[in-house]
């Protein structure tokens, strides 16, 4: 088996995207894990510089 340190996603729906995002944020608050509000957060900044958005935006675009 091939080892990875990165993986990326080449294509995803929005709607999928908005899930991954709800469900790690759902799950640090509801655990109190806070890595999983630290993913989610990392995940929604990188994808809103490569969107050239801010966060803001760029979860109001996932949400439409």
């Amino acid at each position: 088996m091939h080892e990875f340190d990165k993986i990326s996603i080449a294509e995803m729906s929005k709607k999928d995207m908005l899930m991954i995002l709800e469900a790690l944020d759902y799950t640090g608050k509801n655990t109190n894990i806070k890595d999983f509000i630290v993913l989610k957060n990392n995940i929604v900044k990188e994808l809103s510089l490569l969107a050239d958005s801010s966060e803001e935006e760029f979860l109001n675009y996932l949400e439409k």
